[in-house]
């Protein structure tokens, strides 16, 4: 097996620390920084020639430097002879422009797949992209993470006769997983038709089905500006439901959406933590954050051992609480590293660094 390595761009170090950790590794240790006239700086520290790359960024402000910054780290791995590169992106960035309103528009989510293929990517792991449909935008193989699996687990934990409930999806987008959802814990589901009379702006929003007395979940991708939400809460009190939560997967929280969240209709809003989120979000009583770290490990660990990634999501216990802490896991983890620092060695150069791996292995599994 090929040595393992996990680089964290600047997006969001916390979110790829805790990836890392969960694989039993340590980041690689690289160089970020910007030169004076604010191009893009990165260095990496130590070898990866040979190892199977991957690489962690997501979509976060400044979105156009995040995006530079994982091209420019993508085209340093490949110059430095990694063997395969994962660019691993929990929001990947311009998800929302996949498709022409008029011929005056581009599809900036092709474009930006495009860009990943030339500088060197292999394999892409996202999670919950705003229409399945943009995996046909690449070249290359795309993993959709969804994040029903976290959303469902909080739902039987949070929520009181959870049975009882209403999945409501956002849009007809949502559909799709607010239908999933609600098989899967045997509730009701409804859903919203959206009026516009521009592309970027809800006129109304017209509720479909019966929510009368009801617990309701409202469920989207992703919460921008919130003004689709407030909406919806609005409509939906107004439709008679008793509670009103908001569960999306990427909280994004743009301008004033949280300030209007916060005095908005909903009991709670949740999100999943593929951005990072400000004090104003982890403090505030009134959002709750899901971790979905372990999910993107285990799926990086099915990917390196050449397992599904479908496989990982069976079991939604092992799922959410993996870590890889079996001795006989971390052992594979070490071999690996031994044979790739010894490859074109001479046999005392093996040995002696083979003795110097194992025992930095035992001394982090100590630590």
């Amino acid at each position: 097996m090929h040595r393992l390595v996990v680089v964290s761009g600047s997006s969001h170090c916390n979110f790829a620390d805790v990836v890392a950790e969960s694989l039993g590794l340590h980041l690689h240790p690289v160089l970020r920084s910007k030169f004076p006239n604010g191009e893009i700086r990165f260095e990496l520290l130590e070898s990866v020639r040979g190892a199977d790359v991957y690489i962690v960024q997501t979509s976060c402000e400044p979105i156009n430097d995040m995006l530079m910054e994982l091209l420019v780290m993508v085209q340093t791995c490949r110059y430095a002879s990694a063997k395969t590169i994962t660019a691993v992106m929990p929001l990947f960035p311009y998800s929302r422009q996949d498709k022409m309103d008029s011929w005056k528009q581009p599809i900036t989510a092709k474009l930006v797949a495009n860009m990943l293929s030339v500088a060197g990517v292999n394999r892409v792991l996202t999670m919950q992209l705003h229409t399945q449909q943009l995996q046909g935008f690449f070249d290359i193989p795309c993993d959709n993470l969804q994040s029903d699996i976290a959303i469902e687990s909080w739902i039987k934990r949070f929520i009181p006769d959870y049975t009882e409930l209403v999945i409501v999806g956002a849009d007809k987008g949502a559909v799709k997983t607010a239908t999933h959802i609600s098989q899967k814990l045997g509730t009701h589901v409804a859903l919203f038709h959206k009026h516009r009379r521009e592309a970027s702006e809800v006129h109304d929003m017209i509720l479909v089905g019966n929510v009368r007395g009801k617990v309701v979940v409202v469920i989207d991708d992703q919460v921008d500006t919130s003004n689709t939400l407030c909406l919806a809460a609005e409509r939906l009190r107004e439709a008679g439901a008793s509670s009103i939560y908001a569960i999306v997967t990427h909280g994004v929280f743009s301008g004033q959406a949280l300030k209007k969240l916060s005095e908005s209709l909903f009991e709670l809003i949740v999100c999943t933590n593929t951005i990072p989120q400000p004090t104003e979000v982890s403090n505030n009583p009134k959002f709750h954050i899901i971790d979905v770290c372990n999910i993107f490990a285990k799926c990086i660990w099915n990917m390196h051992d050449s397992i599904s990634v479908e496989n990982a999501f069976r079991s939604e216990s092992s799922l959410l609480h993996w870590r890889l802490s079996q001795k006989q896991d971390r052992d594979s983890v070490s071999r690996s590293m031994i044979e790739e620092e010894c490859d074109n060695c001479s046999e005392n150069e093996c040995n002696e660094k083979s003795t110097q791996t194992t025992q930095r292995a035992l001394q982090e599994q100590l630590m």
